[in-house]
């Protein structure tokens, strides 16, 4: 059986985000400096560190970067970012609707709960949420060809959860937990913007009265 240290070296290369939602022990461990230390004394080997995003008690989220960019490294993580991109719009406009769907005042970030039945119950209520959900349903990333609202809500947060965005602890109950994957990918959207100029953050604000950002 693995120790702490392996299954988190072994969920790091597997391209996993660790945070406190998706594993508090990998998470604990992780946060201790030392411990940490030996990680990346290991990962170095293969020409990786451990990089995070977020600050504070409770907020980093750690993942596998790599600590030097070759040409086949720079390939990889050009994939992965193109990945990203190509997702952010469909990701953007789910991450809108939660917001104003639920009526909150706050961005989905890590360990915050979305229930499923309770989301599915005003947007079938709700004509202009029934239109957003079927258009962001209906998008590649998530692929649903189903009509109804049933259909498509759950298809969408299938997909969250095989992308790592969601995690659902509890198979017996429509409740999820958004995991530290959202964190980063704010932090994605935030460096497009700053180094290309595209005003992503300004969309989103306008879209969502200033809140998603």
């Amino acid at each position: 059986m693995l120790s702490t240290k392996g299954q988190v070296i072994e969920r790091l290369l597997k391209g996993d985000f660790i945070c406190r939602t998706t594993d508090e022990d990998g998470w604990r461990f992780l946060k201790n400096a030392a411990n940490r230390a030996q990680v990346d004394d290991y990962l170095a080997q293969l020409n990786r560190l451990v990089a995070q995003v977020g600050a504070g008690a409770d907020g980093e989220v750690f993942f596998c970067g790599y600590q030097q960019l070759g040409e086949e490294q720079r390939k990889v993580v050009g994939q992965q970012f193109r990945d990203i991109c190509n997702a952010l719009t469909p990701l953007v406009e789910w991450l809108v609707l939660v917001q104003e769907a639920g009526a909150q005042d706050a961005p989905l970030t890590e360990g915050t709960a979305v229930r499923l039945n309770e989301l599915q119950g005003i947007v079938e209520d709700t004509p202009a949420f029934r239109e957003q959900l079927a258009r962001i349903s209906h998008y590649r990333l998530f692929g649903s060809a189903s009509t109804s609202v049933d259909g498509q809500i759950k298809q969408v947060f299938k997909r969250l959860c095989e992308l790592g965005y969601l995690t659902r602890p509890n198979p017996d109950k429509q409740i999820y937990l958004a995991t530290g994957k959202l964190d980063y990918l704010y932090e994605v959207i935030r460096f497009i913007d700053e180094s290309e100029s595209l005003g992503l953050e300004g969309r989103a604000e306008s879209a969502s009265q200033g809140q998603l950002l």
